[in-house]
């Protein structure tokens, strides 16, 4: 028989009835002795939501993978594509080079001539359109005929030069480009020159003449159209440069705009003194060559100075050809006159690098001359002649970038006082 209790006693929890139907004495639940383990039953909710975020974190690792390969993808195409669009690359920049050069004239007309900046502008290639046309016009032919004459001088002194260190042993097949002759061979008995070529001769030195003169034609007219290019595109930029630098910010994000803002402005006002200095310094070191020479008596003066001029655009390697060319035109005049223009060039070095350049482009940029070798070195393997050329504005761009990302890190959290 059964009975049920009709009692409860808070605390205390009652076992389950015996056969014999005997109610024990309830034993309370904080007593000694093993407890019954308990289940680990998780709520069916639970076990959903931890499904979920299994699957969540899936989908993520797959999404992040995914991101991770097109972002290595898409970065190895870009370099392809400027690997093999390089030197338009470079054409391009080489025009935006010279549309700050006509913009930071323009400024400094401002200051003289007030005006819209397109009249300005105007007046500025004006100007320069006079100079050109002028030098081109009065100095055309006497530049043509000491550079030819330069260039007559400069082989004789190769082939020179090239004797003097055959007797000496040395090996000169780097100097049987610019001093081949044709001589004939002891081996071989001359031909008599009353027989008429063969008409298959006749087919190649046609075939020949065809291809160099096609060759030619296609460097002059490439030289030209570049020269097109980067006037067109100066003159484009130098116009309205507030609408390129709209455009370029109109695709930054909105929390990088500020930052963005302050890297193109520095970008611009760098690169417009640096090209005003080199323009200086270009001018400077053409007139004291031309002046050197002409006193010292070496013929081509004034056309070795304008390369001279021209090459010191190019910082350290320029120099170097330059001093080369100048020392190889004065040996024809004796070797007073070459050590006279050797000492005329290390002059000219000096004064570039302890007061030329210091002093006009000491605001521009300051590069030690190590890194500018080594990134001519690089660029100029890379690209050649537009990478040999560019490669110090290019550098500038660089520092500039760098400087800015050196000021982001080094700005830390703003400093918190403590209350008083």
């Amino acid at each position: 028989m059964n009975f049920e209790p009709d009692f409860f006693i808070p605390g205390l929890r009652a076992a389950a009835l015996p056969q014999n139907g005997f109610w024990p004495m309830p034993r309370l639940a904080c007593a000694a002795g093993p407890r019954p383990a308990r289940r680990n039953v998780q709520p069916e909710g639970r076990f959903v939501t931890q499904l979920s975020d299994s699957r969540r974190t899936r989908r993520d690792l797959a999404w992040s993978i995914a991101a991770g390969g097109s972002a290595i993808v898409g970065f190895a195409a870009l370099l392809a594509l400027t690997w093999y669009t390089a030197e338009t690359l470079l054409l391009l920049f080489a025009g935006v080079l010279f549309g700050v050069f006509l913009s930071a004239l323009t400024d400094l007309l401002g200051r003289v001539v007030s005006g819209y900046h397109t009249l300005r502008l105007t007046l500025v290639c004006a100007l320069l359109t006079v100079v050109m046309t002028g030098v081109m016009v009065l100095g055309g032919a006497t530049i043509a005929q000491q550079a030819t004459l330069l260039n007559s001088q400069i082989r004789s002194q190769l082939g020179t030069v090239k004797n003097f260190l055959e007797q000496r042993g040395i090996d000169t097949s780097f100097l049987e480009a610019a001093t081949v002759t044709v001589t004939p061979s002891a081996s071989q008995p001359a031909e008599p020159r009353n027989n008429l070529p063969s008409a298959g001769a006749i087919a190649s030195g046609t075939t020949a003449i065809i291809t160099q003169t096609t060759r030619i034609l296609m460097g002059v007219f490439g030289g030209v159209a570049n020269f097109f290019i980067v006037l067109v595109l100066g003159v484009c930029f130098a116009a309205q440069p507030s609408v390129y630098r709209d455009g370029v910010l109109g695709f930054v994000p909105r929390r990088y705009l500020a930052k963005t803002s302050r890297i193109l402005d520095d970008t611009g006002e760098t690169l417009r003194r640096w090209l005003l200095g080199q323009i200086g310094t270009m001018t400077v070191i053409f007139l004291i060559v031309w002046i050197g020479l002409e006193i010292i008596g070496i013929p081509g003066a004034l056309a070795l100075g304008l390369i001279s001029g021209l090459l010191s655009f190019i910082p350290t390697v320029g120099a170097v050809i330059a001093g080369v060319v100048i020392v190889l035109a004065s040996l024809g005049s004796g070797w007073v006159a070459a050590a006279s223009a050797f000492g005329l060039y290390l002059f000219m070095q000096f004064l570039e690098g302890n007061i030329l350049t210091p002093l006009i482009q000491r605001r521009a940029i300051s590069i030690p001359p190590a890194t500018i070798f080594a990134a001519q070195i690089f660029l100029g393997v890379l690209f050649g002649l537009w990478g040999l050329g560019l490669a110090l504005p290019l550098l500038a761009i660089a520092k500039v970038l760098l400087t800015h990302l050196k000021e982001d890190n080094n700005l830390g959290p703003p400093a918190t006082t403590a209350p008083s």
